[in-house]
C-alpha cells in the first residue's frame, strides 16, 4: 500500500477515537494537500472539522519531510491557519511561512520534532472567537458596545464566544489530533501562538488552561481591542487585570511577547510596557518570559516571519523536557 494512503487510512479510522468528545465525525475527511507552492514537508487537510462548539473550520496538520509514526511529537497549535503556509492562498498575498521555518530549525537540531495544527479562522466570527470572553464580561458598557460595533452578526448573547472556541481546541480538535498522530500530550509538549487576536486567544488559553498549554507566544498582540485608541478605552487594562489574576506559575510555563513600532503596532507601545511589568511582578524571568520590541515592523505577515524563529525557538527548544 502506498505509505501517504495508508496514513491517510489510519486517520479515518481513528475518528471513533472521538467519541468522548461527543462530536459526531461519520464523515471526516483527510487528505494531503496539493499546493501550487512547494511546501516543505506534508500538509494534511481537514475540511470543515465538524464541532459542537463553534462553526466548523478547516485545519491543516503539517509534518515534517522525515516525520516518521515511530516517534512521537511535540504539538504547535496556531490560529489563523490559512495565513501560515501558502501565500497563493492567502487573502493578501502574505503568509508567515512556517514549514520554511520550521524546516530550517529542526534541520538545524534548534528545535524538538514538532507538528503544527493550523486552525482556521471563520472571517466573520474572527473577533468573536479570538477575544477574551472573561475580559469582555469586565468591560464598561461603553467599550462592550464598541466591540460590538465592529461584528459581523447582531446577536449580542454570542458576540463572544472564545470559550466555546478554546473548548473546540481542548475537548474535539486536540483529542483527534492526540488520537490519529503520535504526540507527547503533556503541557511540556503542547503550545499554542498566534498574531494580533490570536495573541490576544493564545494568551487567554495559555491563562484557562495551563494544564494543557506549556506555553504560549503572543506577536503583536491586539491589546486595544478595537481599531483606534483613547483614553476612554479600557480594555487593554482590563486585560491587564485579567493577566494578572489569572498567569499560572512560571515554574512550568513560559509566554513570549513581541510588537513593532509601526502601523498598528504602534497603538500597543504603552502596554507592552505594563506586559513586562506584570510578568516581572508574577515571577516570571528570563527563562520563562521574552517581551520584545522590533523597531520599524509592522502589522503584517511579512514581519511576523522575520521575527518568527525567535519565539518557536524559545517555545520548541529541546531543554524544556
Amino acid at each position: 500500500m502506498n505509505l501517504k494512503l495508508g496514513y491517510i487510512l489510519m486517520l479515518f479510522f481513528n475518528v471513533n477515537m472521538l467519541q468522548a468528545s461527543s462530536v459526531q465525525l461519520d464523515s471526516i475527511k483527510t487528505y494531503l494537500v496539493n499546493s501550487s507552492i512547494k511546501v516543505k514537508g506534508n500538509i494534511h487537510r481537514i475540511n470543515k472539522f465538524p464541532s459542537k462548539f463553534v462553526t466548523p473550520r478547516n485545519v491543516d496538520i503539517w509534518t515534517p519531510k522525515e516525520f516518521d509514526k515511530s516517534k512521537t511529537y511535540s504539538v504547535l497549535y496556531m490560529h489563523d491557519g490559512q495565513m501560515l503556509f501558502d501565500s497563493n492562498k492567502t487573502w493578501n498575498g502574505q503568509e508567515w511561512g512556517v514549514d520554511e521555518k520550521m524546516t530550517y530549525l529542526l534541520n538545524d537540531s534548534s528545535i524538538k520534532e514538532t507538528i503544527v495544527i493550523g486552525i482556521w479562522s471563520v472571517y466573520s466570527e474572527r473577533n468573536a472567537n479570538y477575544f477574551p470572553q472573561k475580559v469582555f464580561n469586565l468591560l464598561n458598557k461603553q467599550n462592550k458596545n464598541e466591540l460590538r460595533s465592529m461584528a459581523r452578526h447582531k446577536n449580542q448573547e454570542t458576540f463572544v464566544n472564545s470559550d466555546d472556541y478554546l473548548k473546540f481546541i481542548v475537548k474535539e480538535l486536540k483529542p483527534f489530533i492526540d488520537s490519529s498522530y503520535p504526540t507527547k500530550t503533556n503541557p511540556e509538549n503542547t503550545f499554542i501562538m498566534g498574531s494580533s487576536r490570536g495573541g490576544l486567544i493564545s494568551l487567554y488559553a495559555f491563562c484557562e488552561y495551563p494544564e494543557i498549554f506549556g506555553a504560549a507566544a503572543c506577536l503583536s498582540t491586539h491589546w486595544i481591542g478595537t481599531y483606534t485608541n483613547n483614553e476612554k478605552n479600557q480594555i487593554p487594562y482590563k486585560i491587564l487585570d485579567y493577566m494578572m489574576q489569572n498567569l499560572p506559575s512560571p515554574k512550568n510555563h513560559k509566554i513570549y511577547f513581541d510588537y513593532g513600532t509601526e502601523t498598528l503596532d504602534a497603538l500597543y507601545l504603552p502596554y507592552q510596557n505594563l506586559v513586562s511589568t506584570t510578568l516581572e511582578f508574577k515571577s516570571y524571568g528570563v527563562e520563562s518570559m521574552m517581551n520584545l520590541k522590533y523597531e520599524g515592523h509592522e502589522h503584517t505577515e511579512i514581519f511576523w516571519n522575520k521575527r518568527l524563529e525567535l519565539p518557536l525557538t524559545f517555545l520548541l527548544k529541546k531543554n524544556n523536557e
